[in-house]
C-alpha cells in the first residue's frame, strides 16, 4: 500500500491509501474512531487497513491538501555523513558509529509545499534521503531483524541552513528552520518494496541530477542504524528515521549551490517515489 496523510475540504485531517494517480481509499473515514491518524493505523499492523479498502469510500486527490506522511512523529531521527561520497566531500573522518541528530516536527512540509529561505539566511540546500517509518515498536533490536520493525519508506529532503549548521558542532539550528523537511509524498509499505538498498535516490534542482547513489551505498546500513538508534531510545509506531544524504551537496559544489526562490527540487526514489517541492523566500 502507499499511505497518505491529508486534509480534507472540511478542513478535516485523515489519511488513506493511493490507490492511483488520481484516487485515494478514505481509510480514516471507516476506521477514524479505532485509530485516530496514520501513525496510530501503523502500530495496528495494517491489517485493519487492508480490510478497510473494500469499504473506504473513494476521494480525488484533488479534494485533498497533502500533509507530511506522519504528521505527529514522536521522533524524527537524522543521520549525517552516512554516504561515503559525502563524507569525503565535508571532509570528515571515518566513525565508528552514526552521527545522529533530531528534526521537529513541526519544520515538516508535505509534497508540492513550498520549502521555506528563512530571512536570516539565502544558504539553503537540499539533502535527498530514504525515510524509515516506524510500524514495529521496539528497543535493543538487532541488526538481523531491524526490517521486522519497518513499517515502510518514503522520500525525504532535510533542507539545511548551512551556516546556521556550522554556528556550533551541533546541526540542530541550520536543520530545523520551518518549512525545510519535505517528506512524502506516501509510505510505500515495506512488503512493496522487498529489495530497498537496490533502489536509486536522485536529487534534482531545476532538472538537473545534483545527487545520485544506490542505497546499498549507505556506509551503515539500515539494520545497523535501527540497532544503534533503538539501544539509546525505544523506537515506537510513526517514529521516522531519515538514513542520510549522498555526495553532492549545494554547499560542496564549485561555485557553490544554494537553493532559491522560483527553483524545484526533487527526491526521487525508484520503487518509493518522487517527492517535488517548490523554493519560497519566508513571509516578513
Amino acid at each position: 500500500m502507499h499511505l497518505l496523510s491529508f486534509v480534507g475540504r472540511n478542513g478535516q485531517s485523515g489519511y488513506g491509501a493511493q490507490l492511483d494517480n488520481q484516487r485515494i481509499a478514505h481509510l480514516s473515514a471507516v476506521l477514524g474512531n479505532r485509530y485516530p491518524d496514520l501513525k496510530s493505523l501503523l502500530d495496528s499492523g495494517l491489517a485493519d487497513a487492508q480490510a478497510a479498502l473494500a469499504t473506504a469510500p473513494v476521494l480525488s486527490r484533488h479534494e485533498v491538501h497533502l500533509l507530511p506522511v506522519i504528521p505527529n512523529p514522536n521522533k524524527i531521527i537524522c543521520v549525517g555523513l552516512n554516504y561515503e561520497t559525502h563524507r569525503k566531500e565535508t571532509g570528515r573522518p571515518v566513525e565508528q558509529h552514526p552521527s545522529i541528530f533530531t528534526r521537529f516536527a513541526a519544520s515538516q512540509i508535505a509534497d508540492g509545499d513550498p520549502i521555506i529561505r528563512p530571512h536570516v539566511s539565502t544558504q539553503l540546500d537540499y539533502e535527498g534521503e530514504l525515510a524509515l517509518v516506524i510500524g514495529r515498536p521496539g528497543r535493543y533490536i538487532p541488526a538481523e531483524r531491524a526490517l521486522e520493525h519497518v513499517a515502510g519508506y518514503a522520500c525525504y529532503n532535510d533542507g539545511s541552513i548551512r551556516d546556521w549548521q556550522r554556528h556550533s558542532h551541533q546541526f540542530t539550528p541550520g536543520k530545523n528552520f520551518v518549512g525545510t523537511g519535505a517528506f512524502g509524498p506516501a509510505l510505500v509499505t515495506r512488503d512493496e518494496v522487498p529489495n530497498i538498498e537496490a533502489q536509486t535516490l536522485t536529487t534534482r534542482l531545476n532538472g538537473e541530477i545534483m545527487q545520485q547513489a544506490k542505497i546499498s551505498d549507505m556506509i551503515f546500513s539500515i539494520g545497523e542504524i535501527i540497532a544503534y538508534v533503538s539501544s539509546f531510545t525505544p523506537l515506537e509506531a510513526g517514529d521516522v528515521i531519515a538514513t542520510g544524504t549522498p555526495g553532492g551537496v549545494g554547499a560542496k559544489r564549485e561555485p557553490q549551490v544554494w537553493m532559491k526562490p522560483g527553483d524545484i527540487v526533487e527526491v526521487e526514489i525508484t520503487q518509493v517515489g518522487l517527492l517535488r517541492n517548490p523554493i519560497v523566500d519566508e513571509l516578513a
